[in-house]
Order: C-alpha cells, then sequence, then structure tokens
C-alpha cells in the first residue's frame, strides 16, 4: 500500500518532527496499514509530509531498532514481516508483569478504580461491533490504569517497549474475531479486584494474555505470508 492512501495524522512544524513521523509510521505498521514486506521510500515519505530526507531517515533507524523495519543498504527499506518469536516473548512478560499487578491492585485498590474500569469496559463494549479496530488502544488504557493503580507505571512502560510484534497480532485479532469473549474476561478481572479475590484476579488475567496463543495459529494461516517462522 502507498504511504499517500493512509489515513495518517499531520506532522506539527512546531515541534519536533523526528519522533512525530516515528510515531505516525510505528501506528500505520502496527495497524497493519503498512503491510509486511512493504518497501518504502524516503523520498515518498518526505514529500508526503513535507519534509526532508533527514528526519525520514532517521525516523527508519528507529523503527529498524524497534524491529518493525529493515534497512538493506543499496536496496531499500521494508516493514519486517511479524516475529512469531517477539509476540511470544512479549506475551510471556506481559503475564508475568501483569499477573502481580492485578494481585496488587486487589491488596491496595485506590477509590474509585473500579467505577473507571466499568466505565472503560462500558465504551469498549460501544465499539466492539462498529469500530473493531479501535478496541486495541482501549484494550491498552485498561491494562495500563491497572499498573498505574497498583503504583507501577513504569512497568506499563517497559511493556510498551517491547510489545509492538505482539500489537500487530492484536490488531488482525479485533477485526477478525469476536471481542465479546476478550470484553468478559476484563469484566472478570474487575470482578475479582471488586470482590478482594486476588487469586481470581491472576487467573482471569493470566487466561485474558493467554487468548493470543489461541488465536495465533489462525490468524497466520490467515496471513502466512505476514510471518516470518519461528526459531528453533
Amino acid at each position: 500500500m502507498s504511504i499517500e492512501l493512509l489515513n495518517i495524522a499531520q506532522i506539527d512544524s512546531s515541534a519536533p518532527v523526528g519522533p512525530q513521523l516515528t510515531r505516525i509510521l510505528r501506528l500505520c505498521i502496527v495497524r497493519n496499514q503498512l503491510e509486511p514486506g512493504a518497501r518504502l521510500s524516503e523520498s515518498e515519505i518526505g514529500s508526503t509530509f513535507g519534509l526532508s530526507r533527514q528526519p525520514v531517515r532517521e525516523a527508519f533507524i528507529k523503527l529498524a531498532e524497534e524491529g518493525l523495519l529493515e534497512i538493506r543498504p543499496q536496496r531499500g527499506t521494508y516493514v519486517r514481516k511479524i516475529s512469531v518469536d517477539a509476540v511470544m516473548d512479549a506475551r510471556f512478560v506481559r503475564e508475568a508483569i501483569e499477573a502481580d499487578i492485578v494481585k496488587a491492585c486487589v491488596a491496595s485498590a485506590p477509590e474509585g478504580l473500579v467505577p473507571e474500569l466499568r466505565d472503560q469496559i462500558a465504551a469498549q463494549k460501544r465499539l466492539a461491533d462498529d469500530r473493531p479496530s479501535a478496541f486495541v488502544p482501549l484494550d491498552d488504557e485498561f491494562h495500563r490504569t491497572l499498573a498505574e493503580a497498583a503504583g507501577h507505571r513504569n512497568a506499563w512502560t517497559v511493556i510498551e517497549g517491547m510489545k509492538s510484534q505482539m500489537d500487530r497480532v492484536r490488531q488482525m485479532t479485533s477485526t477478525s474475531f469476536a471481542l465479546a469473549h476478550l470484553i468478559a474476561q476484563h469484566t472478570a478481572v474487575v470482578d475479582a479486584i471488586e470482590a478482594g479475590d486476588a487469586d481470581h484476579a491472576e487467573q482471569a488475567m493470566r487466561g485474558h494474555l493467554r487468548m493470543i496463543l489461541q488465536d495465533l495459529p489462525a490468524i497466520r494461516q490467515a496471513y502466512p505470508d505476514y510471518f516470518d517462522a519461528p526459531k528453533g
């Protein structure tokens, strides 16, 4: 897909343009608007955003460091295929961290947490059928809220820094599968927090984050060209 065909945000010239372009391109890749294997042109992107090649090159380097782009000298820059190993690693780390996060929320949930989470779930339900692709940001908001409520804001920062490959799969599952089950799992987590049941909160969170293990084989079968083969 050409970058010119994407529904993209505008660059604010009053702020540093490199980080803005990096965020925009990262979002396009995570949403699979820029498909795995697609070739990106510095000149085309620069022209689209009215930028010189330097900030475009810097964005490419940053996204290559994140494993989202591959810069091939003398050949071009390409969107990397989704790394199954990176998806599995991110899921493993998320489960380890977030299982403890929900237990911490049970132990010392701040006032107003449960109503806030239920409001978020209501918003998820409203969007689930009409705009399924919008579920992923709402899902992130839910998990970030839990981390902050547990007093572990930096733990969510760690998770965000390594989950981009996982997010690419999550974006496909949100548009390919019904979201009602995931929302029900969110509800089970909140119910357990409200009941003060740390064991059930942990089990609900672990089950929620293991859903991708069930979904991934079907997604790989539907989009075989999007994925690298797992190592080993």
